[in-house]
């Protein structure tokens, strides 16, 4: 299979080197972008195949990332609706607040193949979580191929387009408040005499163990909270202190913010 990439900014590249871990060859991925000195250096790093126009990236490639920014998408599709329309590749657009109805409208055609995704950076190494919908005209058969690209990189969700902003927030935004509350759990063994990097180290491997625990266990967190709460112990303790400075009503008004933020 050919890959294109129309955009090569921060997700693209996290998603080319989370495909290319998995055994992708440099050689069947193609890019382009707006800025030269970007893609054609990054095609110098990694092998990838640099194309010297969008429409090229379209004519050389079965399924094309569309990831630029939500800005610039009318312009990008416009300048490539006949290579669209004449090469029928799919599209798979990782443009954030862009729905697959408004992709069709600026392409003039309900006979593109479009898969609208979300992945979130965790993909770069290969434990990143996406959402997909597709449009009527993608087969089962290419959906799968596009489902499988992404679970060479991670899980996948199939939901409604409706639920994409919920989706931004538990998944797309949420990579960014867990790193936040692994540096606040460091800063806190700081405070008592841990270097920071000895700090983070621990908290991150914590991090790490418990969200495994939670995707390997039958009980949900809350249960699992309670197996480590002692009765009388320090761990309630610090649950209780947690909870009276707003520890779960934070992350709620967090989600609320990101969810509004992205309707608009």
């Amino acid at each position: 299979m050919k890959i294109g990439f129309i955009g090569v900014g921060n997700m693209a590249k996290a998603i080319i080197e989370g495909l290319m871990s998995k055994g992708v060859e440099a050689k069947n991925i193609f890019i382009h972008s707006a800025h030269k000195s970007n893609y054609e250096v990054y095609s110098q790093e990694t092998g990838v195949s640099a194309c010297e126009s969008n429409s090229e990236v379209i004519e050389k490639s079965d399924v094309v990332f569309l990831a630029v920014k939500p800005i610039v998408v009318e312009k990008v599709l416009k300048e490539v609706k006949d290579s669209v329309l004449t090469h029928d590749p799919v599209l798979v657009s990782v443009v954030t607040g862009v729905s697959v109805a408004e992709l069709e409208d600026i392409l003039g055609s309900k006979d593109v193949k479009i898969v609208r995704t979300m992945p979130n950076v965790n993909v770069e190494i290969g434990e990143g979580m996406t959402a997909l919908h597709k449009n009527d005209n993608v087969s089962d058969e290419d959906y799968q191929l596009v489902k499988e690209l992404f679970e060479k990189i991670g899980k996948v969700a199939d939901i409604e387009e409706k639920d994409f902003s919920t989706f931004v927030a538990l998944a797309g935004s949420s990579p960014a408040f867990v790193y936040f509350f692994i540096d606040s759990l460091a800063r806190s063994g700081v405070k008592y005499g841990l270097n920071k990097q000895k700090a983070t180290q621990i908290a991150a491997q914590a991090v790490l163990g418990s969200a495994l625990k939670v995707l390997k266990s039958d009980k949900t967190p809350w249960e699992l909270v309670d197996d480590v709460s002692s009765p009388g112990g320090t761990t309630v303790a610090g649950l209780l202190a947690m909870e009276e400075a707003g520890f779960m009503t934070s992350i709620v008004k967090g989600v609320d913010a990101t969810i509004s933020k992205d309707k608009g």
